[in-house]
C-alpha cells in the first residue's frame, strides 16, 4: 500500500515502514473530516498570506517592506499554479522511490467522486491542502534573501527548488517514497517544509552575499508590531497545518492541536527566559521568535508525541533557536536576514530528531502509531538519517537552483538599488507615505 503521512487515517493505517493489518475501508466521504480538512486548508492560507508576509515583512526595513510582501504573495500564486500542473502528480501518485509519475498532470483523473490518499474526503480537498504546504515551503526561504535579490532570480529559483527539492521530498517522506519505506516519522513537515527551506535558505544567504553594511550597521526590523501580528496569524494558522494533518476530524487531530498549542508556549518562555539571561531584558521579537521555533519543532511530531513530550521538545527548541540566531550565525559569518536557518532548520532538526525520542509510548507518546514495534534506539536513528538526507538533498538542488538563477539573470541587484530600496528600485512604490 502507497503511504502517506505517517497517522491514522479513518478507514485504514498509514505506518511508516508497515503494512496494514487489515484491509481499507471503502472510500466514503464524511462531511465532518471535509469541513475540518476543508479549515485546516484556509488556515495554512492564513499562515501564508498574510501571516508569513507581514512577519518578515516587518522585520524589513522601510524601503524593502514592499519588495518582501510581493515575493511571497506572488511565490504562493505561482506554487499553486505548479502544484495543479505537476506538482501534486509526481508527489502523490506512483511508486518511485524519489519521485512520482504524471498520471495526475493537469488534475488528469481528478474529480468530484474521486479519493486521494484520504478515504473520507474528496481528492480535491487533500490535493488543495497538500498545495499550501508547498507554496508555504518556498515561502519561507524569502526570509533569508531578503533586501538584496532580484525579483526575476527569486522566480526562478522558486520554479527550480518547488520542482527538484519540494516535490521529491514531499514524494519521498509522504507519498511513499524512500524516506517512507524507511519507516521515518515526519507528521507536518519537520524535514519536507522546514529542514528542506532552512538549508535553502542558509545556502541562498551565503550565495547571494550580505547586505550592505552587515556588520557594521544595524539592521533594525521597521516594524515589529507588524511582526508581532505577522506571528500570531502563523500560530493561528499552524493548528491547520498540524492538526490538518491527521487528515480527518479525529482524537490524532486533537492531540497534534494540544500539542501545538503546549510547545508553543513551552518555546515562548524558554526563548524568553534564555535572553533574559543572555542580554538582560525579554523582547517582543525574541517571544514571537521563540513562538516560531516551537512551531517548527513540534510539527514533525505533533500526532506522535504526548503533551508533556511537546513541552519538554518546545523548551529545547527555544533555546536551541535563540544560539541558532546568536552564537551560530556569528560562527557562519552569513547574513540570513530574518533567520530562516537559525529558526526553521534548526528548529526542524531538533523537532525531527526528538520526534523519536519522545513518540515512545512509556514518555506518552503513540509509538509512532506502532507501539508494539516501536524501539527508541532504531527510530532514533531512522529520524537522523532522515535529518542528513534532506540537509543533503536540498543543499545540492539549492546550490544549482542559484547557480542558474544567477546565470539567467543574476541573483545581486545593483549597489545603488540596494541602497535606494526594493520597494522603489524593483516594484516603483513605496509601503509608506514620507
Amino acid at each position: 500500500m502507497r503511504k502517506v503521512h505517517a497517522f491514522l487515517v479513518p478507514g485504514l493505517c498509514l505506518l511508516a515502514g508497515a503494512a496494514c493489518a487489515q484491509a481499507p475501508a471503502a472510500p466514503r466521504i464524511d462531511s465532518g473530516d471535509t469541513a475540518w480538512m476543508l479549515t485546516s486548508t484556509l488556515l495554512v492560507i492564513l499562515m501564508t498570506i498574510p501571516g508569513l508576509a507581514l512577519f518578515y515583512g516587518g522585520l524589513g526595513r522601510a524601503k524593502n517592506m514592499l519588495s518582501v510582501l510581493v515575493q511571497v504573495f506572488v511565490i504562493f500564486a505561482l506554487c499553486s499554479l505548479l502544484w495543479a500542473i505537476y506538482g501534486y502528480s509526481l508527489a502523490f501518485s506512483g511508486e518511485g522511490k524519489f519521485v512520482g509519475d504524471l498520471s495526475k498532470m493537469f488534475l488528469k483523473g481528478v474529480g468530484l467522486e474521486s479519493f486521494g490518499a484520504l478515504t473520507t474526503i474528496p481528492e480535491y480537498v487533500f490535493f488543495a491542502f497538500q498545495g499550501t504546504f508547498a507554496a508555504i515551503t518556498v515561502a519561507l526561504i524569502v526570509g533569508s534573501f531578503a533586501e538584496r535579490i532580484k525579483f526575476s532570480a527569486v522566480l526562478i529559483f522558486a520554479v527550480l527548488w518547488f520542482s527538484f527539492s519540494y516535490v521529491p521530498m514531499a514524494h519521498i517522506v509522504w507519498g511513499g517514497g524512500l524516506l517512507a519505506a524507511d519507516g521515518a516519522l515526519d507528521f507536518a513537515g519537520g524535514t519536507v517544509v522546514h529542514i528542506n527551506a532552512g538549508i535553502a535558505g542558509l545556502v541562498g544567504a551565503t550565495m547571494v552575499g550580505k547586505r550592505i553594511g552587515f556588520g557594521r550597521e544595524a539592521f533594525t526590523p521597521h516594524s515589529l508590531t507588524l511582526t508581532m501580528v505577522g506571528a500570531s496569524l502563523l500560530w493561528v494558522g499552524w493548528f491547520g497545518f498540524n492538526a490538518g494533518s491527521a487528515g480527518a476530524a479525529n482524537a490524532v487531530a486533537g492531540l497534534a492541536f494540544v500539542n501545538t498549542v503546549l510547545a508553543t508556549a513551552a518555546a515562548t518562555l524558554s526563548w524568553s527566559a534564555g535572553e533574559a539571561v543572555h542580554k538582560g531584558k525579554a523582547s517582543m521579537l525574541g517571544a514571537a521568535s521563540g513562538a516560531v521555533a516551537g512551531l517548527v519543532a513540534v510539527t514533525p511530531a505533533a500526532g506522535f508525541v504526548g503533551p508533556m513530550g511537546a513541552i519538554a521538545i518546545g523548551l529545547v527548541s527555544g533555546l536551541v533557536c535563540l544560539w541558532g540566531v546568536g552564537g551560530l550565525k556569528r560562527m557562519l559569518k552569513v547574513d540570513d536576514a530574518f533567520d530562516v536557518f537559525g529558526v526553521h532548520g534548526l528548529g526542524g532538526i531538533v523537532g525531527a530528531i526528538l520526534t523519536g525520542v519522545f513518540a515512545a509510548q512509556g514518555l506518552g507518546g503513540t509509538g509512532g502509531l506502532t507501539p508494539d514495534t516501536f524501539s527508541m534506539g532504531v527510530q532514533l536513528w531512522i529520524q537522523v538519517k532522515s535529518v542528513l538526507f534532506t540537509i543533503v538533498w536540498s543543499g545540492v538542488v539549492s546550490f544549482v537552483a542559484y547557480k542558474i538563477a544567477d546565470l539567467l539573470v543574476g541573483l545581486r541587484v545593483s549597489e545603488e538599488a540596494e541602497r535606494q530600496g526594493l520597494d522603489i528600485s524593483y516594484h516603483g512604490e513605496t509601503a509608506y507615505n514620507r
